[in-house]
């Protein structure tokens, strides 16, 4: 008998690019994309820290750390005083380890002096947290300091150079390169920490931050942090160049992103969360999603704060009603005086009581001219009138301004409003993607001149397989009509996917992430999917043939690695391995010398996350030579050539 042969029907295609640097495409605007894809907070984020039982401490520290040290896994550590890591030394943190800041002694937390490094690395399965030492339901903002790090990049105070304020100013307390600032300076990593229950107040109205950023450089790794109840800001940068991903600052008192004296890094992926009951006092200073000022004097010090924010989600105060109470202290989505050029895109403020402040002539001048950017963005559910905001007697028109940089506003009474976002308004479980209907699925772009030249070509797989041992009945001349559909779709983060067929083919739905074919004619048909990942439109056509039988045996086929690198490269201490893989996976990487022997095990087994990944390699040990840092995933294998050169 002739095998009426429908090929096994697979569909492929990896769209890269020949580049990794650092922002990456989206469609939607905001910190998530829709369902399916998952939360980047799902697994390591603490939503109820109150009511978190955390084990008692196991070891205690109470004097500052003057050489390398690790905390291992199992461990609880208490914090008691203000400890410094100094004398060029490594603080490593093992994932799962449980820091607790002592309320009883004055001004405890974790400071990492200039030169030295804190190594932090948690998992998603094991974070690495930071908090108070006090009992379930007796914890509160402040009872603790939190963690500065310091660092030699350039900052535009006076010579280059600040201590953080509060602290005594001495050479431990000091940040900033002076007259020869290093730009790639390395504080070390950060990544999956949780920071809660800070802002000791040292002095008044001197509180020290969640996460204290002083010259901070771009050698530093900065990724999925979340800052929870802290009696300041939770993330505050004063100069540097340090970029950070994937940041969460949850229920603080004061700002939740504070940029000053001329921070220039990148920032992608942030989600800010506001208590309707908590806010500075309002005679100290009124409290904001963003905060930005170039220099506490508003003067124009180089080099001037440019931050670029991107794809951040701020759900406000106001929690779905106007009419809610908000703590008299709270005002703004954003905030930028004081001769600030910070840049805002792709990103959604909610629920805010007043949406962006272009505060004083100067950044009036600088929005005017595009050094200053706020676009893309959404502003919705406001007092009414205030989606801009100017100060008095200004004439500068906001309101022309905001719309005419592709800004979109929604009030609470458009019947869209409620479709924003699935589930923002549950603290203990939330859901703040974007609905499939919601306006903030689309209207991202990457086209302007300070971001486009610094982002990804984003990548989609596409899998589907007919099922195997499947058989259409035999007769020579006409079939019985076989339905089959992808066991596998397209991957998270495409902005919109098209099937289409020549006749033969009947498709249950073009535009599913997961349609049925149906084949019900003899013939050779092409199926053919159309995919808009936020790079533009790519298309895979695939061809498929029946005859008399259908036997198939099918193999999946698996995504491969992304993109694999490691720099500075060549190396003399530190390096950075980055994976960049377009779904969830498991990975184990390694270095060899050229003969094969293993040299150092970078990672074993530990789950990657959808985009970008980092992985320090201490090559300090490691003498001068060639050697080969292998990447291997469920998915691929990937091989480059690493130099060590001291």
């Amino acid at each position: 008998m002739k095998k009426l042969l429908l090929s096994a029907f697979t569909l492929a295609t990896v769209l890269s690019g020949s580049a990794q640097t650092f922002f990456t495409k989206t469609c939607y605007r905001g910190a998530f994309a829709p369902a399916p894809a998952a939360m980047w907070t799902d697994s390591w984020t603490e939503w109820d820290p109150q009511n978190k039982n955390y084990p008692a401490p196991t070891v205690t520290v109470s004097s500052n750390i003057t050489s390398n040290t690790t905390w291992a896994t199992g461990q609880t550590v208490l914090l008691q005083g203000p400890i410094y890591v100094k004398n060029n030394s490594v603080l490593t943190i093992q994932p799962g380890v449980v820091v607790r800041g002592s309320k009883a002694i004055a001004g405890s937390a974790l400071i990492i002096t200039k030169g030295s490094q804190l190594i932090a690395n948690g998992t998603s399965a094991s974070p690495i947290v930071f908090t108070s030492d006090q009992a379930v339901n007796a914890r509160g903002v402040g009872d603790w300091g939190g963690i500065i790090l310091l660092g030699s990049a350039a900052l535009n105070f006076t010579n280059g150079i600040n201590n953080v304020e509060g602290l005594p100013i001495t050479a431990d307390s000091e940040f900033g390169g002076g007259a020869t600032p290093n730009n790639n300076d390395n504080s070390g990593s950060l990544r999956y920490v949780r920071i809660e229950y800070g802002g000791y107040v040292f002095q008044p109205n001197k509180e020290i931050n969640g996460l204290t950023m002083g010259a901070v450089g771009k050698g530093t790794t900065l990724e999925f942090i979340q800052v929870s109840f802290t009696n300041d800001d939770g993330f505050e940068w004063f100069g540097g160049n340090v970029n950070a991903k994937w940041l969460v600052s949850y229920r603080n008192l004061d700002d939740d992103f504070d940029t000053d004296n001329g921070y220039s890094g990148k920032v992608q992926y942030g989600l800010i969360v506001r208590d309707p009951n908590l806010a500075d006092n309002p005679n100290v200073s009124t409290s904001e999603g963003f905060e930005s000022d170039n220099d506490a004097g508003g003067t124009a010090a180089t080099p001037f704060t440019s931050a670029i924010f991107s794809n951040v989600t701020m759900v406000g105060p106001y929690r779905g009603a106007i009419t809610n109470t908000v703590a008299s202290g709270y005002r703004r989505g954003a905030r930028i005086r004081r001769q600030s050029n910070l840049r805002i895109f792709n990103s959604l403020f909610m629920d805010v009581q007043r949406g962006i402040h272009i505060d004083g002539a100067p950044c009036e001048g600088f929005a005017t001219s595009g050094a200053l950017k706020f676009k893309n963005n959404i502003i919705a559910g406001t007092t009414s009138g205030k989606i801009t905001e100017v100060n008095t007697g200004s004439t500068f028109n906001a309101p022309a301004w905001f719309g005419s940089n592709s800004n979109d506003s929604l009030t609470y009474s458009s019947p869209s409003f409620s479709t924003l976002l699935t589930n923002p308004y549950n603290y203990t479980s939330p859901d703040y993607r974007p609905t499939q209907t919601s306006m903030a699925n689309s209207g991202a772009s990457f086209t302007d001149v300070v971001i486009s030249a610094e982002t990804n070509p984003s990548q989609a797989t596409v899998l589907a397989t007919v099922p195997s041992s499947a058989c259409i009945s035999a007769g020579g001349s006409s079939i019985t009509p076989f339905t089959f559909a992808p066991s596998t779709t397209v991957s998270a983060g495409y902005c919109s996917l098209n099937w289409s067929a020549s006749p033969g083919v009947a498709i249950s739905s073009t535009s599913a992430a997961i349609p049925s074919f149906t084949i019900s004619t003899l013939g050779t048909f092409s199926i053919t999917l159309t995919v808009n990942n936020g790079d533009g439109v790519k298309t895979v056509v695939n061809s498929v043939t029946t005859n008399t039988c259908l036997d198939v045996s099918v193999s999946a086929i698996k995504n491969q690695i992304g993109f694999v690198s490691v720099y500075p490269n060549p190396s003399s201490d530190l390096a950075t391995l980055i994976i960049s893989t377009n779904k969830t996976e498991v990975v184990s990487a390694s270095i060899c010398d050229i003969t094969g022997k293993l040299v150092l095990a970078i990672v074993e087994n530990q789950s990657l996350i959808s985009g970008e990944n980092k992985f320090l390699i201490n090559t300090n040990n490691i003498t001068n030579g060639i050697y080969f840092v292998t990447v291997n995933t469920n998915n691929g294998k990937e091989t480059v050539k690493l130099i060590v050169n001291k």
